[in-house]
C-alpha cells in the first residue's frame, strides 16, 4: 500500500461520511450509522495497509497524525450522535475530516519505514493514538462552545452545557491517558517520566487549561459564557501542543518531540 492511493480511500470515505451527515439531519438514524461506519471502515483500512506496509506504525509525521485524526473526528460524531442525537455532529465531523484530508492531499509527506529507536517503544502507538481520539472530542466541544457562544439564540439550556461538559469530560480523560502513556514511553526512552521538553510543557499547560475549565463549571457563581470562553481558549493551547510547538524558537532543533526532521 503506498500514500499515493490515499485519494480513492479518502473520497470513497467522505461521500460516506457525507451521506451520514445528510441522513442525520433528515432524522434517518439507521442510515446516519450505517454510513459513517462504513467510511470509518474504509479509512480504517487504509490505516491498517500503511500499517504493514511500513510495518511500523502510521504515527511519525505529522500527515500520519493528520490520518488518524481524519479518522476519529467521524468515530467522535458518530459516539456523541448516538448519545445525544445532535444532528450537527456528523457535519461538523465531516467537514473537519475533509480540512485533515485536504492536507494531505495537497501536502503530502515523506512516508518511509525509518523509525528512529525512541520511537520503537510499545508505548509510542497507544500514546498518539490515544491523543488524537481526545484531540477529536475536544474538537467537538470547541465547536459546541462556538456554537453556544456564539450563534445560539435565545437561552442556552442546561442541557447544551451539560452536552458541552461531557465532551470535555471525556476528552481530557483520554487525554490524561495519553499523558500517562506518554510517561511510560518516556521512561522506556530516555530514563525519565518527564523533562520538561517544550512540548511535554505545553501538554502540561493544555490539561491544567481544561482542568481549570471543569472545576470553574462547578463553582455556584459561575459564569457559564465565560466558561464557553475558556473553552475555546483551551483548544487554542492544544493547537500549540499539537502542531504550533514547532514553530517556537525554544523547540528548533532541541526537542525530542522532533521525529520527522
Amino acid at each position: 500500500m503506498s500514500w499515493e492511493e490515499f485519494i480513492y480511500f479518502a473520497i470513497a470515505a467522505m461521500l460516506l461520511w457525507a451521506i451520514g451527515a445528510w441522513a442525520a439531519w433528515k432524522e434517518k438514524t439507521a442510515v446516519a450509522y450505517m454510513s459513517t461506519i462504513a467510511g470509518l471502515a474504509i479509512f480504517f483500512s487504509f490505516i491498517l495497509m500503511m500499517w504493514i506496509s511500513l510495518e511500523r506504525p502510521p504515527l511519525r509525521t505529522m500527515g500520519e497524525t493528520r490520518l488518524w485524526y481524519s479518522f476519529f473526528l467521524p468515530l467522535a460524531g458518530i459516539t456523541v450522535y448516538s448519545r445525544w442525537k445532535y444532528k450537527w455532529i456528523l457535519s461538523f465531523s465531516t467537514v473537519l475530516a475533509l480540512v485533515f484530508i485536504c492536507v494531505n492531499l495537497f501536502k503530502p509527506e515523506i512516508h518511509s519505514k525509518t523509525l528512529m529507536p525512541a520511537l520503537q517503544s510499545p508505548w509510542f502507538a497507544p500514546h498518539v493514538i490515544v491523543y488524537m481520539f481526545a484531540y477529536a472530542v475536544l474538537g467537538a466541544s470547541t465547536v459546541m462552545a462556538l456554537y453556544l457562544l456564539c450563534f445560539k439564540k435565545g437561552k442556552v439550556s442546561d442541557e447544551e452545557y451539560e452536552i458541552t461538559d461531557n465532551l470535555v469530560y471525556v476528552g481530557l480523560a483520554f487525554m490524561t491517558i495519553g499523558m500517562l502513556f506518554g510517561a511510560l514511553w518516556a521512561k522506556e526512552a530516555w530514563g525519565h517520566y518527564w523533562s520538561w521538553d517544550p512540548k511535554e510543557t505545553w501538554a502540561a499547560i493544555t490539561w491544567f487549561s481544561y482542568l481549570i475549565y471543569i472545576h470553574y463549571r462547578q463553582l455556584p457563581q459561575q459564569k457559564s459564557r465565560l466558561a464557553l470562553g475558556m473553552l475555546i481558549l483551551s483548544f487554542i493551547l492544544l493547537q500549540m501542543c499539537w502542531w504550533g510547538i514547532n514553530y517556537l524558537p525554544a523547540a528548533q532543533g532541541s526537542s525530542v518531540h522532533t521525529y520527522s526532521t
